[in-house]
């Protein structure tokens, strides 16, 4: 079993949606975007965007990419190969802003704040899911999908 980001469909494979996070905008306090309770992706332009090569940053670079379909709408990206948390030390150092997922602002972090990030339609989201193969008969699996679904209840059961 697999749990990733999106959907990855593949023949022979099931699937059980888990969760949903929204994507937020992780700037320094005295950024002049700081002052909004919402921010637009076309509010990103002209903006350097600084992410760990590590987990999730290339799901929301993917993401980004997709929502700013010309490349001149695009903030420059920087990848770094370090923690978020250096990434957030770098941000609180005003180098630049961050693109993050909603758990991940759990812990305060001096001089940054969060505000959420939004498309013409609402909040930016990653979906999460798991996957496995269709003979998979190993027993510890039902358990698991049994637990996983009763945490992550979903509209859909498993395909």
């Amino acid at each position: 079993m697999v749990v990733v980001t999106g959907d990855a469909p593949s023949s022979g494979n099931k699937t059980l949606k888990l969760w949903s996070e929204r994507i937020l905008v992780s700037l320094p306090e005295r950024h002049p975007l700081a002052a909004r309770a919402v921010i637009h992706w076309t509010d990103l332009r002209g903006e350097t965007v600084l992410l760990s090569q590590h987990d999730p940053s290339r799901e929301l670079e993917d993401l980004m990419i997709s929502k700013l379909i010309s490349s001149v709408d695009r903030p420059r990206v920087d990848l770094h190969d370090v923690s978020r948390s250096i990434i957030k030390s770098l941000i609180s150092m005003e180098l630049g802003i961050s693109l993050v997922m909603e758990s991940d602002t759990g812990a305060s972090f001096a001089g940054l704040v969060y505000r959420e990030l939004r498309d013409g339609t609402g909040s930016s989201r990653i979906d999460f899911s798991a996957h496995w193969r269709a003979a998979n008969e190993n027993p510890a699996l039902d358990g698991f999908l049994e637990l996983l679904s009763e945490r992550y209840r979903s509209p859909t059961s498993p395909e």
